[in-house]
């Protein structure tokens, strides 16, 4: 079983000495730095690029602002109406889905690789990789890190933060480190007016 097969299957790999991974993170990398340098204006640059790094990008209705990093950018699929604000950083070694309108604020991170605790394996350059899943209707606040194997339901606000470390049912806001369940999503949010008065 190659490395990149033992990634894709979720059991330890070595991503530090095998040519193959380091070759396509290579070719992600400089994806993401020809996309971190296009004017802010230049949408139809931002666009293509984006289309041909990431696995799947539904319809048209998607931002993505830089600086945006990733490792791979074929193992993740975004829905419609996706944004992702500045300093998002994806590492997919193994899968990331985001349904449709998920709001990513700045200094986000969904982070599908780990290392083993023990030193011994660690240093040898071993890691695991699972996937991550959000579902449609997020809103993810500022500086939240999401962690390897997580899925966040639909409807669901992570207050900014937060280090997401287990799953998020749907229909609730979390906060915290480690994130936790606040309190459900209700008729009445809708009744709530943010403006300032």
């Amino acid at each position: 079983m190659t490395e990149k097969e033992k990634m894709l299957r979720q059991v330890l790999y070595d991503a530090n000495n095998d040519t193959d991974l380091i070759e396509e993170r290579k070719v992600a990398k400089d994806l993401c730095y020809d996309f971190n340098h296009l004017r802010p204006s230049d949408t139809a640059g931002q666009q293509r690029i984006m289309r041909q790094l990431l696995g799947k990008t539904a319809g048209n209705s998607f931002c993505i602002v830089a600086p945006f990093w990733c490792d791979y950018g074929y193992n993740i699929e975004i829905g419609e109406n996706f944004f992702a604000n500045h300093n998002t950083v994806i590492l997919d070694g193994a899968k990331v889905t985001f349904g449709n309108n998920v709001f990513i604020a700045p200094n986000c991170g969904f982070h599908t690789a780990g290392h083993p605790i023990d030193a011994e394996r660690r240093n040898r350059g071993l890691e695991y990789a699972y996937p991550i899943t959000v579902g449609d209707n997020v809103w993810i606040g500022a500086g939240v890190q999401v962690m390897p194997g997580v899925t966040i339901g639909s409807n669901v606000v992570i207050g900014g933060g937060s280090v997401v470390v287990k799953d998020i049912p749907s229909n609730v806001v979390a906060v915290g480190n480690p994130c936790r369940v606040l309190r459900p999503i209700t008729d009445e949010d809708k009744q709530k007016s943010w403006d300032r008065e």
